[in-house]
């Protein structure tokens, strides 16, 4: 039964010249049937879950005087506590670099097979990637999603690496990359803040941090109840902003464990709490359990901002948030150590990064 969506999945990923073999793509073992597909049945989506009721939060007001920026300081805190998400507007980023980041990236998805070929990887620690799922063909279960990662800041340091086909790829993926960064720390000085430390607690290890821009490419799925295009999982950055060409994330609630789908609002862009914020603040914030749903008319891409300290920069909970009642709760951990477990891990199976910080999984 499957087997013919398979086809139409494959024909995205073998779409132009240069493959004859799945293999050949996948790096892993070939998935002619495509079962490898088919979630786990407690995994699969309910199509018409209901929608998540998470704040949309009006930035405008963060950079003026404190009694104007003091409420949406307490709004932001308040989502990072009860939800670990949240949408933004009046963000600061013009409507046309959001527009012409997103075509840029369908742009490069609807190359011919042998130019995206060219990043093709399952190396985790590789600065700019391309591939199929999570690490091509060595989960057990397989995700409805092609990719392209890369580092993005600092941005001279490392765009001379991204794809330069298409031709105005650099620029307007570019554009959006050094917006976005500005964005993130405007958010973390907020988020910190809200924590009751100091607005600027993170603001210089962030400046000379780590920014992974993962553009994310979803093609139709003509059974989209039995597939996914990621599954459950948090992110291991301090936050992620994510910008979206249409709906499809799902979030879960962390009151009754249930999903809830994400409303796609225009303009707006979804920021995700990761778990070095929940390090940070000693468990008051959660970094969110989220996944990628598909739809069986049309292709869905999305542009995953990852933002974080340094590669070896470890992220330690903050010593104003640890007393006798609130003891430390969670070992200090890098960007690399995110890399190594993921290199050797599986988390389609439900292996997570944050349990392993986690003081009372020791």
């Amino acid at each position: 039964m499957f087997q013919s969506h398979f086809r139409v999945f494959m024909g995205f990923v073998m779409s132009g010249s240069g493959y004859e073999s799945p293999s050949k793509f996948s790096m892993g073992k070939t998935k002619q049937d495509g079962e490898c597909y088919l979630v786990p049945q407690s995994y699969q989506p309910d199509l018409n879950c209901e929608t998540a009721e998470v704040p949309t939060i009006d930035l405008s007001r963060l950079k003026q005087n404190p009694v104007q920026r003091s409420p949406v300081v307490e709004s932001i805190g308040n989502a990072c506590r009860r939800f670990g998400f949240f949408q933004v507007i009046n963000h600061g980023i013009c409507q046309s670099i959001l527009d012409e980041a997103l075509c840029s990236a369908f742009e490069f998805f609807n190359l011919p097979a042998k130019e995206k070929a060219k990043f093709m990887s399952t190396d985790v620690h590789e600065p700019v990637r391309y591939g199929t799922s999570l690490k091509d063909g060595v989960e057990k279960v397989q995700y409805w999603r092609l990719f392209l990662k890369h580092y993005a800041h600092p941005l001279a340091d490392w765009i001379k690496l991204w794809p330069n086909n298409p031709p105005n790829y650099r620029d307007k993926m570019g554009r959006y990359a050094l917006e976005v960064q500005k964005l993130a720390i405007e958010i973390t000085d907020a988020i910190t803040e809200s924590l009751g430390i100091s607005p600027a607690y993170l603001s210089d290890k962030m400046e000379e941090g780590m920014q992974v821009m993962v553009v994310n490419f979803y093609p139709p799925c003509p059974n989209p109840s039995l597939v996914l295009g990621l599954p459950p999982h948090s992110d291991y950055s301090c936050l992620t902003i994510l910008l979206q060409s249409s709906s499809g994330l799902e979030i879960m609630s962390p009151e009754d464990g249930t999903w809830r789908a994400v409303s796609d609002i225009q303009g707006a862009l979804q920021v995700h709490v990761g778990d070095h914020i929940e390090v940070l603040s000693n468990g008051l914030y959660k970094s969110v359990v989220h996944r990628a749903t598909l739809n069986s008319e049309r292709t869905r891409v999305s542009i995953a901002s990852l933002h974080s300290l340094g590669m070896d920069e470890n992220m330690e909970t903050a010593k104003e948030l640890v007393d006798e009642e609130h003891p430390k709760g969670y070992k200090k951990s890098s960007f690399r150590d995110f890399l190594n477990f993921l290199s050797i891990n599986d988390v389609s199976q439900g292996k997570s990064f944050i349990n392993t910080l986690k003081v009372n999984n020791m």
